[in-house]
């Protein structure tokens, strides 16, 4: 029972970040070097104020969530589902890596801006943003189909020693 709660909070984790990025990718990355310098850094520090605090707290939440998960399944022995979920934590460290290293710095350059401030390679700057951006939401999307995945699949406690599969714990895995 401690497996299924760590793996659905996980997912539920994993979702709402994706969310956040998928939702910022698909409503606006894709068209925000359409946009006037002057929204631009208006829309820019709006999103920076509203999505910077809740996401410094939901993403590493979401990979302890993970990690919890990953030793339960461990101490259940490295099945199938393990490996999906260590594939999907692994995936979701690269879009929080992604997030630091390229992310972050490029909204702390954004957030000093001013219409009448910005630098002449804006544009660049955008255009980087908005690549990094998308990598780490296609990322956080296969996250969150590994652990979908992992939390479907049986683990090796799920079959009997007569190679018949047994109810598992996370109750998606039926006798055959």
């Amino acid at each position: 029972m401690k497996t299924r709660v760590a793996q659905a909070t996980t997912i539920v984790l994993f979702a709402l970040v994706m969310g956040v990025f998928w939702g910022t990718w698909f409503s606006l990355s894709r068209t925000m070097d359409q946009l006037s310098g002057e929204t631009f850094v208006a829309v820019g520090h709006q999103m920076i104020q509203n999505l910077g605090v809740p996401m410094a707290i939901l993403l590493p939440l979401s990979l302890v969530s993970a990690l919890v998960t990953l030793v339960l399944l461990w101490q259940a022995g490295r099945g199938a589902a393990f490996w999906w979920a260590l594939t999907g934590f692994l995936l979701m460290v690269t879009a929080l890596v992604i997030t630091l290293a390229v992310e972050v710095p490029i909204d702390n350059q954004i957030s000093t801006w001013t219409a009448a401030t910005l630098p002449g390679d804006w544009r660049s700057i955008q255009s980087r943003w908005e690549l990094f951006h998308t990598i780490r939401t296609f990322m956080s999307i296969a996250a969150l189909a590994a652990v979908t995945i992992s939390a479907t699949v049986a683990s090796p406690a799920a079959v009997s020693a007569s190679g018949r599969r047994l109810t598992h714990d996370t109750g998606f895995v039926r006798s055959l």
